[in-house]
């Protein structure tokens, strides 16, 4: 079983909302997750990403993969928490 770290979108039509959740690679796009790990709104910009990074860095120890997008997000979201810490 793959498991990729990918989005799942959610929210209105020209008003996209995503998930950030970890699910088998041969999945849908918004078929089951085996865990949601966060959410990510590209049109909020005071607070786009939130993200559980302690289950993201389980998740890649168990193999999870993320997809590109996921992987600039992620690191986007870890200079965040450096910054705040």
């Amino acid at each position: 079983m793959a498991l990729k770290i990918r989005l799942t979108r959610v929210g209105a039509v020209h008003n996209p909302n995503y998930r950030i959740v970890v699910a088998e690679a041969r999945s849908r796009r918004d078929g089951a997750p085996v865990e949601q790990l966060g959410t990510y709104q590209p049109s909020n910009k005071a607070e786009q990403v939130k993200v559980d990074l302690a289950r993201v860095d389980y998740w890649i120890a168990k193999g999870a993969k993320p997809t590109d997008t996921l992987s600039s997000i992620i690191k986007r979201a870890r200079k965040a928490a450096a910054v705040t810490a």
